[in-house]
Order: C-alpha cells, then structure tokens, then sequence
C-alpha cells in the first residue's frame, strides 16, 4: 500500500511547464481526482494534501526546495508521518524514456537525476518506489540539464500528458496495491487511434 506520493519538480512560474515538472503535473492531476487540495505546508517545504482512506490516510506531496534538496521535503513528511520507503511512489521525468513511454519500479539507481539522489540519500534508502515519465534526451549529455528546464514541443507535451493520463487512470491500484496489476495497466501500449474510413 502507497502512503505518500510526491511528485518532482521546481516551484516558480518560469519552471511550471518545463520537462523537469512533469511530476508536479501528474500530483495535480491526482489531487483533481481524488478531491484534494495542495496546500502550503512549511513543516514539509512543500505543497501538501491529506486523503482520508479506509486503510490509512494518504499523503500527497510537490516539494518546494528545488529538485536538488527534494528529499528535505520527503524525509520531513515521512518521518513526522512514520511513513517506510516501501510505501513511497515518486514520480519524475525521466530522459531515458522517450515521451509517450513511462515505467514502474521499485528501488533502483538514479541514473544522474538530481532529485531521486537526494531522496535516496535523505531517506539512506533506495527502496522506494518510481514511476518513471519519459521526457526524451537530447542527444548529448552536455545539453541534458538545460533539455529538462525546456519547455517540450506541443507534440512531445501532447505525449508526456497522455502517460499522465494513462498513469492516473491506474491511480487506485498504485495506492492500494497489488503493484503487478498497477504495473500491467501502466505498461500497457495505449491503443492505437482507429483509422480513418476510406473516402
């Protein structure tokens, strides 16, 4: 069972619709389905909302430190919360996946993003769980940290808010479990657009 979720991302209008805020988009889409309000937490350095579940409460969560100091703001609920890393789902862009793909997976490296490293070392536990959007690479490593504070192209957006979409229509299953039905739904290809009638 999923206690917290925390999106990634950076606070501030010139960050909103970049690729690095692609976590901020899928908690405030969560939020709208589950009638919650993200409230200004200073306790947790972030924006905040509680969901009354018959199991145990729900927490969700947008840090507001910056991607690079996230795990200020998650170690901060999750502690004062007893919350394990196990029942933890972060969700983030991800540069390895191309837009239109996203991947579940619990625990697992890094691989370079600056907001999962943080989490990790905070928590001093890789064991939590991910859900990986992806946003594209492009194409040299050089260019990565300015590729993700970019706003993606109206098709590449089109694509990213379509695994948003996707990825929230599996939102029960991700809270209460089992996880392998919750991994089924999101890796599953989306069906393809039926073609238009022959004139």
């Amino acid at each position: 069972m999923i206690r917290l979720i925390v999106g990634l991302g950076n606070p501030g209008n010139e960050y909103e619709r970049t690729r690095h805020n692609v976590g901020f988009w899928w908690i405030e889409g969560a939020a709208r389905k589950l009638g919650a309000t993200l409230r200004s937490e200073r306790s947790y350095h972030g924006l905040a909302a509680r969901v009354n579940r018959r199991e145990a409460p729900l927490y969700l969560l947008q840090p507001q430190t910056y991607m690079n100091l996230s795990g200020k703001s998650v170690t901060a609920l999750a502690r004062f919360f007893k919350i394990a890393p196990a029942e933890m789902l972060v969700v983030h862009d991800e540069i390895d996946l191309p837009p239109g793909q996203m991947k579940l997976k619990l625990g697992g490296g890094v691989a370079g993003h600056n907001g999962l490293k943080d989490i990790q070392a905070q928590l001093g536990s890789a064991d939590f769980w991910r859900l990986r959007i992806g946003v594209g690479h492009p194409g040299n490593r050089d260019e990565v940290a300015d590729w993700v504070l970019c706003k993606p192209s109206p098709e590449q957006r089109e694509a990213i808010e379509s695994c948003v979409e996707r990825s929230l229509d599996a939102l029960d299953l991700l809270i209460d479990g089992p996880m392998e039905r919750a991994m089924m739904k999101i890796h599953a290809k989306p069906k393809a657009a039926p073609a238009a009638p022959a004139p």
